[in-house]
């Protein structure tokens, strides 16, 4: 049986048993709009009006996430399961948490939540949907509208501005004009939540297949410019018309965005955003009138890292996405390359990523891919062995010759790896004979 069957199966054992001791239990929030869509739920959870000690006492697993806020959760047959208690909120004073709530109504309840999609209620007992906010019709006209006053729901919890532009960026919706307006109005506000929570959205945004429609409404949205004033430096950044006749940097950046497969992972995506950061503060036109972007790339390299950093992205994830930037721009010199500096670039753990930036680099502007077919071919070519193959020498071998351990040794083990990437020392008996002509050389 498939897990989400078996999830679903566990989350309506959980509601039968809270109907079975006296109490309304309902499936709540997004799992309710993706059951609408026939789409599979990555998670269910659970909204009633027991309390969260009835919850605790009916359930032998569980544990408090958020007592506070009424919030349980049950853990049954591997799986997780929030269960909340119908509840209304007092006033938000930090722009995320209510001070204090109050255990109230499915009808109240559903009042409080952000989106109208996400607003409604399913029993899974009687099959039916409970719709107390219009959630149903702004789903099937594919309408992405706030609760009540947008500009309250923004107040309560600012994240709730870039959740409208995630929705309508994921499920390919419309947002409400008076919801969009409140959005807008409220953009610059943005900078009163974490870090880590408008990192998770970012992502979601820029990871989506819609990718280049996130991009469209954060810039519309206002919300870019208070995020990421990197990228909005990039308009109006003009660049030598006969290398990039599509325009300015942030329509270039735009462009590639678009062109990336639906699958790319968190570096690449991220990378194709900052590749060209470090354009606005290195652009000059020199004496013969031509743009120039002298040190880009390494400009750009610092300020991802910066951007990344303070956006609490991991370090792994900041590693990879400042190597591509740092990168992007040696991909011109690849044809020239001698055999062993060529596989030590291609063989780095960063370079699938930085191949398909790359490519879309060159097809969102001049559209010459030579440096990219050449790399296929390469690929391709070096794909009967490692790329970089096992060391025919040590540093053992170097101390058995007599050699100190010192900056020597690296010099002597990276010749001897140079000559054996291009084929000039095939097997350790040949290598070994090199280095020791090379160390009597030396002690000559």
């Amino acid at each position: 049986m498939k897990t989400a069957t078996i999830m679903e199966q566990t989350a309506h054992s959980i509601a039968r048993k809270l109907r079975a001791a006296g109490h309304v239990a309902y499936y709540a929030g997004g799992c309710v709009r993706d059951l609408l869509r026939s789409q599979v739920p990555k998670d269910f959870d659970i909204a009633t009006d027991a309390r969260p000690e009835v919850v605790q006492k009916l359930f032998p697993r569980t544990y408090a996430v958020g007592a506070h806020f009424g919030v349980i959760v049950v853990l049954e047959n591997d799986f997780q399961f929030e269960v909340a208690t119908f509840r209304s909120d007092g006033v938000y004073l930090d722009g995320r948490r209510p001070v204090e709530v109050h255990f109230a109504t499915a009808e109240e309840d559903a009042a409080r939540r952000d989106f109208t999609i996400n607003g409604m209620f399913f029993d899974p007992e009687k099959d039916e949907v409970i719709d107390f906010v219009g959630g149903r019709a702004d789903l099937e006209s594919k309408l992405i509208r706030a609760i009540g006053d947008p500009a309250q729901r923004f107040a309560e919890d600012r994240l709730r501005m870039l959740r409208a532009v995630r929705f309508a960026t994921v499920l390919g919706f419309e947002i409400d004009p008076v919801t969009w307006g409140a959005v807008r109005a409220s953009a610059a506000s943005i900078t009163e939540i974490s870090a880590e929570r408008i990192r998770e959205e970012l992502v979601r945004i820029f990871l989506s297949t819609n990718r280049a429609r996130g991009w469209d409404l954060l810039d519309a949205s206002g919300l870019m410019k208070i995020i990421l004033p990197e990228l909005e430096a990039m308009k109006g950044c003009e660049q030598p018309p006969q290398f990039h006749p599509e325009g300015d940097v942030f329509k270039h950046t735009r462009i590639m965005l678009e062109m990336l497969p639906a699958e790319a992972s968190l570096p690449l995506v991220f990378s194709v955003l900052f590749h060209d950061i470090g354009k606005p503060p290195t652009s000059i036109v020199d004496e013969e009138g031509r743009i120039r972007f002298n040190g880009h790339d390494r400009i750009g390299a610092e300020m991802t890292a910066a951007i990344m950093e303070r956006l609490r992205f991991s370090r792994a994830e900041i590693d990879a996405t400042v190597e591509a930037v740092r990168q992007h721009m040696v991909f011109k010199d690849v044809p020239n390359m001698r055999v062993a500096k060529l596989k030590r670039f291609m063989a780095r753990p960063t370079f699938t990523d930085e191949l398909e930036l790359h490519r879309v680099d060159c097809a969102s502007s001049h559209a010459m891919l030579d440096n990219y077919e050449f790399l296929l071919q390469k690929k391709e070519e070096f794909a009967n062995e490692p790329i970089i193959p096992p060391p025919l020498v040590t540093g053992d071998d170097l101390i058995a010759m007599g050699l100190k351990p010192g900056p020597k040794f690296g010099e002597i083990l990276e010749a001897v790896e140079t000559r054996q990437l291009e084929g000039a020392l095939k097997d350790r008996e040949e290598a070994l004979a090199w280095v020791r002509k090379e160390v009597e050389g030396l002690s000559g």
